[in-house]
């Protein structure tokens, strides 16, 4: 198979999507020319200038590093239109308008390259109308290429083909999307809002309806229909707010025009309250009002039948969240069925109108159910699809009850349930594939040559995908930790503590790991095995099994732990085979520390890491502030070393923490040369490689060397600034305590500029600061405050 490099990409259009989808690509250091209209007055290029702009601003942040926007390539339709046959890549994303993408492609189409892949960000304009004039050979390479908001963060891409599509380039699309921008890519048909927008806006229309009926006020609903229920933390109506009421109609609008055959078409009606709001210019979050509006510090409720804005804080019924929080599916939705409670009734509503509406379009709308499963989990923030929940909870007992609710008139269709729903199935995924109705069989997993890459694939209900918990060859494994292998002479250490928290077990399980990877192996590798689910690589110390050592011999008890720490992070730094962290997620405190001492790094993009034990009033004590003394003096090279520490310093007494992969190599907790991978999936293979690499290129660890510190030049200057700070009120006094140990370690003490230190002498200071804090009034306060809120207490 030939290679497809992907040199430029170019944009179309710098709206919110089409600036967003660019800055992902520089994200992903893939050269992208960002396309709009001329200026009428000023800068030609000034509305694609103001976008790029803005993209420093939005939050969540679109660029990885906000420092490269300035790579963003600026073009406008009059004067650039050559560019385009630079590029291999070119995706529209203007408005939603059939008529004004027809104008813009007679204008590009000439300018492509003739092997281009010209693709159309579209959220649901038939694609096969969108391609009409076009000649068969730009036919052959066109196709639907749809991101959801914001892009990259959105794991989903939909991709679109019609009919005249060549196979060959959606190949080529999907193995970009999948590895170069880390996206989960599901195929849809070209109809109406494809599957993601489809399932979901129904959702969404539904639950307004069934909660209408149900009497239920927005900020209940939300309660009900978030995290609670497994769906995103915004749930229905605050999330109508996020997407902008006026694109939420937009969608709606784009049903109603083209379904009007569909047994739910009465379903796909503006509801009253969001025409009110949208002529009111309410239009969500972006216009400051929508279904809520924040006063002051209040957020305020729409109390649809007088219109106006009421005090909101509405919850879900104690008795419900006990049924939400029963693990077992079938218990959790016969309890929702059964309930005489009107928001058991509610939930049992909702949950039965999408099973209906999945099962009554599945053929219509996608090749089988796992691509409606992934879309409504990767585009929507569902923990589970439908289907897989509908087959968790007992598939025929299920469709039993919706065909009691179709015969007594409770459902918002009288559509029955089509044939294959029924009889004995027991569900639509296993494991040799997922239901599709136009087949009639299961089919099998895309086998593309990209998704060899991803170890363990998303897996789905019942399908019978092996997972990384209990996958492999178990070398070693207790209630901490699981040393595990597939038989590739790499070891794989994964913690199994809650958010993979540093205790004990988890410190003696790398020591065990280190010692069986030297014997054994040609390299380690730390990963966890929900790394691609957005779970944490580690949030650090375990305080919790600090507690009872407390409890029982003061703080005296937990110095020989901390010393254990330190010298498990320092054995897989001199590690005679490389140690190589696969990191996703959170990365604070002692994960941060433990990632520091590794061989190499491979990171996810969205890797969050940082030395964050100040908001416990405590210091790092795990080495990391030791290895911010280690990397200033390597990175000054005989000039002042304290110019170099400033950063190191100031990001640990702040407890900074990166907001992406990118963002850490600039802060110094990733190196130029640690590798960041895009796909989570695809983590651990890339991690493994490494290892490999380096074990056959010779790895030799890195020699005991001494480190030159600032001593008490370093410790003065910084001082000075922190007595400045707490004089002037920024600061607390237990906020320049903790300041100024920091500063004694990373400076070596009160010793000459210039003193050559080895690595234990400042653990040394590392750990004497940290048992002293931990002594401290002020520091247990914070540590109690943070286990009992979640939140730091400023004292």
């Amino acid at each position: 198979m030939s290679n497809f490099i992907v040199r430029k990409v170019a944009v179309l259009g710098a709206g919110v999507m089409g600036a967003q989808i660019a800055a992902h690509c520089v994200n992903a250091k893939v050269p992208v020319v960002l396309f709009d209209l001329q200026a009428k007055e000023g800068n030609k290029n000034g509305i694609v200038l103001r976008a790029i702009e803005n993209l420093k601003k939005l939050n969540p942040a679109p660029l990885g590093n906000p420092d490269q926007a300035a790579l963003i390539e600026i073009a406008n339709y009059d004067d650039d239109l050559a560019k385009l046959a630079e590029c291999d890549i070119v995706i529209e994303a203007i408005a939603e308008r059939m008529d004004w993408k027809h104008d813009l492609y007679k204008k590009v189409a000439p300018h492509l390259s003739p092997a281009a892949i010209f693709a159309s960000n579209t959220s649901g304009l038939s694609i096969t109308e969108l391609s009409e004039g076009f000649d068969a050979d730009l036919k052959k390479r066109f196709c639907g290429v749809h991101f959801f908001n914001p892009p990259r963060y959105m794991h989903l891409v939909e991709l679109i083909p019609t009919a005249a599509t060549d196979p060959a380039i959606l190949d080529r699309l999907e193995a970009f999307l999948t590895t170069t921008l880390g996206k989960g890519v599901v195929r849809a048909l070209d109809t109406p809002n494809f599957i993601a927008n489809r399932v979901g806006i129904f959702s969404m229309l539904a639950t307004m309806i069934e909660a209408e009926k149900f009497g239920l006020t927005v900020d209940v609903v939300d309660d009900l229909t978030g995290s609670k229920l497994g769906r995103a933390k915004s749930g229905t109506f605050r999330t109508a707010d996020v997407v902008g009421l006026d694109t939420m109609a937009h969608v709606v609008k784009t049903m109603q025009d083209n379904l009007q055959g569909d047994p739910f078409y009465a379903v796909y009606r503006t509801p009253d309250i969001l025409t009110k709001l949208i002529s009111g210019g309410a239009l969500g979050a972006k216009a400051g009002a929508g279904f809520y509006k924040k006063v002051g510090k209040d957020i305020l409720r729409i109390d649809p039948s007088s219109t106006d804005y009421v005090p909101g804080g509405g919850k879900a019924d104690d008795f419900i969240v006990r049924v939400l929080k029963e693990k077992d599916a079938a218990k959790r939705i016969k309890a929702l069925h059964d309930s005489k409670n009107p928001q058991g009734q509610f939930l049992w509503a909702i949950l039965r109108d999408i099973f209906h509406y999945i099962a009554v379009h599945l053929e219509s709308i996608a090749d089988n159910a796992r691509d409606v499963d992934f879309a409504m989990r990767w585009g929507f923030g569902w923990s589970q699809g439908p289907f897989e929940l509908w087959q968790a909870a007992g598939w025929k007992q299920v469709a039993d009850w919706i065909n009691e609710d179709i015969a007594a008139g409770k459902t918002l269709s009288d559509a029955p349930l089509p044939a294959w729903a029924l009889g004995d199935r027991s569900g639509v995924h296993a494991a040799d594939g997922s239901w599709s109705p136009k087949q009639k069989c299961n089919v099998p997993r895309s086998a593309l040559p990209v998704y060899e890459r991803q170890a363990f694939r998303a897996g789905l209900f019942s399908d019978g995908n092996a997972n990384g918990a209990t996958a492999g060859t178990t070398v070693f494994e207790d209630e901490s930790v699981r040393l595990w292998h597939q038989d590739d002479n790499v070891l794989i250490l994964s913690f199994k503590t809650k958010m993979h928290v540093i205790g004990p077990g988890v410190i003696a399980g790398m020591e065990k790991a280190i010692a069986e990877a030297e014997s054994n192996y040609k390299g380690l590798v730390i990963w966890q095995t929900d790394a691609a689910e957005g779970g944490a690589f580690s949030a650090g110390a375990d305080l919790q099994a600090m507690l009872p050592l407390f409890m029982s011999g003061g703080v005296a008890a937990i110095e020989p732990m901390v010393s254990k720490l330190q010298q498990a992070h320092q054995r897989l730094k001199y590690a005679n085979v490389p140690v190589v962290v696969a990191v996703a997620g959170l990365a604070l405190g002692g994960g941060c520390e433990l990632l520091l001492h590794a061989a190499r790094r491979v990171a996810s993009l969205e890797s969050y890491i940082g030395l964050v034990e100040v908001g416990v009033g405590l210091i790092p004590a795990g080495g990391g502030l030791k290895e911010a003394a280690a990397r200033a003096a390597h990175n000054a090279k005989g000039n002042d070393i304290l110019q170099f520490l400033k950063n190191d310093y100031m990001q640990a007494a702040t407890a900074a923490v990166s907001r992406s992969a990118l963002e850490a190599q600039t802060m110094g907790y990733l190196k130029a040369d640690d590798v960041i991978v895009f796909n989570p999936y695809e983590l651990l293979h890339v991690a493994k490689t490494q290892a490999r690499a380096m074990h056959d290129a010779g790895y030799r660890p890195p020699l005991k060397t001494t480190i030159p510190v600032t001593g008490r030049y370093g410790l003065a200057t910084i001082g000075a600034q922190l007595i400045n700070m707490r004089d002037g009120g920024f600061i607390s006094a237990h906020d320049y305590k903790l300041g100024m140990m920091i500063a004694d370690v990373v400076t070596g003490g009160e010793i000459e500029n210039g003193s050559l230190v080895d690595e234990q002498w400042l653990l040394d200071r590392e750990r004497r600061a940290f048992m002293e804090l931990l002594a401290h009034p002020k520091t247990q306060e914070r540590i109690m405050g943070m286990m009992q809120t979640g939140k730091p207490v400023r004292n």
